[in-house]
């Protein structure tokens, strides 16, 4: 099998187009968890702290930084990372926020998912018709009760 062939088979599969399809729809909701937690869910919590969001909030490591953050504090983490080393803690707590959004929301889809896919439990069967031989004894045992009583 040449090596074109074989590449085409395997891209074409159904698998591959569905993960393909899957990839970009991941991406752009992505983009959507990103822009709910900055635009909707981070702005009240600016609110009750008093900032505007975590994303711009660090620590300053290197000595460069810390006499620029005394002159300026309301330096940026941009510029504050171009002057030196930084522990750039909202940026993450921002990041990790939109992960535990989006890992919920998968998880709501998956479980959603399952539960179509889940057949509904069969009634349980009734029991069989006796057969004729255990009609048969049945009435036997019926007359003998009827002659001992």
């Amino acid at each position: 099998m040449s090596f074109v062939k074989e590449f085409k088979e395997f891209a074409l599969k159904g698998n591959v187009m569905d993960l393909a399809v899957g990839v970009i729809i991941g991406g752009a909701f992505g983009k959507i968890v990103s822009a709910m937690v900055e635009d909707i869910i981070m702005p009240p919590i600016s609110l009750l702290i008093g900032q505007k969001g975590f994303t711009n909030e660090y620590l300053a490591l290197g000595e460069p930084v810390r006499k620029a953050v005394e002159a300026n504090p309301t330096l940026s983490l941009e510029d504050a990372k171009k002057l030196g080393a930084v522990l750039a803690w909202g940026d993450f707590l921002t990041i990790v926020i939109n992960f535990a959004i989006l890992a919920f929301i998968i998880f709501l889809m998956v479980k959603g998912m399952n539960k179509m896919k889940r057949e509904p439990e069969a009634a349980p069967a009734a029991p069989p018709a006796p057969t004729a031989q255990e009609q048969l004894l049945a009435e036997i045992r019926d007359e003998l009760k009827k002659q001992n009583s």
